[in-house]
């Protein structure tokens, strides 16, 4: 993940530095976007949404001594049926797995362009591999 949302920005800022309380979610859950609008101020337009599209899960690896964490499994979204999902081109990190109030009841934690965009048609299916979620706070 490359970016912070301005939520998770301003959470944590006022939690290191200023003594407010904050409660990190439980469960992180990856969630796949077909627009970047909106991702960096907690309002995106462009999630995936219909055809057997949920978030998952992304149990990620204690953080290193260098700033890196990576997901510890691999990540299976379900097959798209019985339509297509579009091009898939960026990712983000969100704190609720159904919810779809954005700022109100999920938040974008961080976010990220992919590396390789990825067209998923009716029948296709979208994994990330094991160590392939890298967040890196540098």
């Amino acid at each position: 993940m490359s970016e912070f949302s301005t939520y998770y920005e301003n959470k944590i800022i006022n939690h290191m530095l200023r003594g407010i309380a904050f409660t990190p979610p439980a469960t992180i859950y990856v969630a796949l976007f077909t627009a970047v609008t909106g991702l960096e101020n907690n309002n995106p337009t462009g999630e995936v949404s219909g055809n057997a599209y949920v978030r998952q899960v992304c149990a990620l690896i204690d953080a290193t001594g260098d700033g890196v964490s990576e997901n510890s499994v691999e990540i299976t979204f379900p097959v798209a049926t019985p339509g297509a999902w579009g091009l898939i081109t960026h990712v983000a990190l969100v704190d609720h797995q159904t919810n779809v109030t954005w700022g109100t009841n999920v938040n974008v934690l961080m976010w990220s362009l992919l590396d390789l965009e990825k067209q998923i048609d009716a029948n296709d299916q979208f994994k990330f591999a094991a160590g392939a979620v890298d967040v890196t706070v540098a």
